[in-house]
């Protein structure tokens, strides 16, 4: 039986990667700081090292386990890349979350191998602002790079956006909250938007997949294998209420709006949480390769949802207020 280690391990995408390895029969070892709740703290074949992976002591406390792979879930500057390549530099399997925002060239889609990453600069390298998060993790891919010619068994997993059950980033949570409560839900530009996404679960199976059959010095990008739109993206909430909430009445009508209709409530076509553009799309033939497979969107969109009903997450600040979208509503119907 293989010993994980998780740095994090206790949220989002590290908590359904421990029960991915708990399912693939592994013992895991968490390493985090104790801030959040651990839903393992009971669970046989999980132990927990707290610490701060930022303070060196501490992570080398958690190198004592001498885990067979690490699953470095927490890594948002390059020097926590670094530093770990460097006391984990004898493990089986290293491996990074970078992400889908390290790619520099709008490339439809993006590829490991051809699609150019961004560079990062000392300043971006140590700060914590939005902006520098594609370039930070970007830097940490290239850190892994070099590991892995020095003899580091290390390798990336590259992510979309992230969604499903205890996503406390509420993005999706929006667009549920808004389905659910409203017949009519405005969507900027004409609905044909797309940024890829994936499913929780499909993160957690593909770190995983690429830890056991991955290649050293490799990035692999993890992404809904179907990809859909905007308005493909409210259609699949509409029929995961119908589904799972008895109470909810389908069929909810997508108003689509562009820039003049959206000005009349002083909104932007970005106010919308989960728009891009350009679009924004991860090729995932490389990870497929190794036997990894996504999720059906309808049973991810399905899980995704009932999770939601159950908590207490709306996403409200991450749109515009319902009185907004009437006033649009309003122009709208006007026309």
């Amino acid at each position: 039986m293989d010993h994980a280690l998780v740095i994090g391990g206790t949220r989002f995408i590290g908590r359904h990667l421990v029960e991915d390895l708990l399912e693939h029969d592994y013992d895991v070892t968490l390493f985090n700081r104790g801030n959040h709740d651990n839903p393992f703290a009971d669970v046989e074949g999980v132990d927990r090292v707290q610490g701060d992976r930022t303070n060196d002591d501490d992570l080398e406390r958690a190198a004592a386990v001498e885990p067979d792979v690490v699953f470095d879930c927490v890594a948002y500057f390059p020097r926590d890349v670094r530093r770990a390549t460097e006391l984990f530099d004898d493990v089986d399997a290293y491996v990074y979350i970078s992400s889908g925002s390290a790619y520099e060239r709008e490339d439809l889609p993006k590829l490991e191998e051809t699609t150019p990453i961004h560079e990062c600069t000392d300043e971006q390298a140590v700060d914590e602002d939005h902006d520098s998060y594609g370039p930070r993790k970007a830097e940490g891919d290239r850190i892994v790079f070099e590991a892995a010619e020095d003899g580091v068994n290390a390798m990336s997993v590259r992510p979309p956006i992230v969604y499903g059950p205890h996503d406390y980033t509420e993005r999706l949570d929006y667009w549920i909250d808004r389905v659910r409560r409203f017949d009519r839900v405005v969507v900027p530009g004409d609905g044909t938007n797309v940024w890829h996404r994936v499913y929780v679960e499909d993160v957690a199976s593909g770190m995983r997949i690429v830890a056991e059959e991955g290649e050293p010095g490799e990035a692999y990008n993890v992404g809904d294998e179907r990809m859909v739109t905007l308005r493909g993206m409210i259609e699949l909430i509409d029929e995961a209420l119908a589904s799972v909430d008895p109470e909810y009445d389908p069929g909810v009508e997508i108003v689509t709006a562009g820039p003049r209709e959206l000005a009349a409530a002083d909104l932007e076509m970005d106010d919308f949480i989960l728009y891009r553009d350009p679009p924004h799309m991860l090729s995932t033939g490389k990870v497929a390769r190794l036997g990894w497979e996504s999720t059906p969107l309808s049973t991810a969109m399905e899980r995704a949802v009932a999770d939601h009903i159950e908590s207490d997450r709306t996403g409200r600040e991450h749109g515009p207020d319902r009185a907004d979208e009437e006033r649009v509503l309003g122009v709208l119907d006007t026309l």
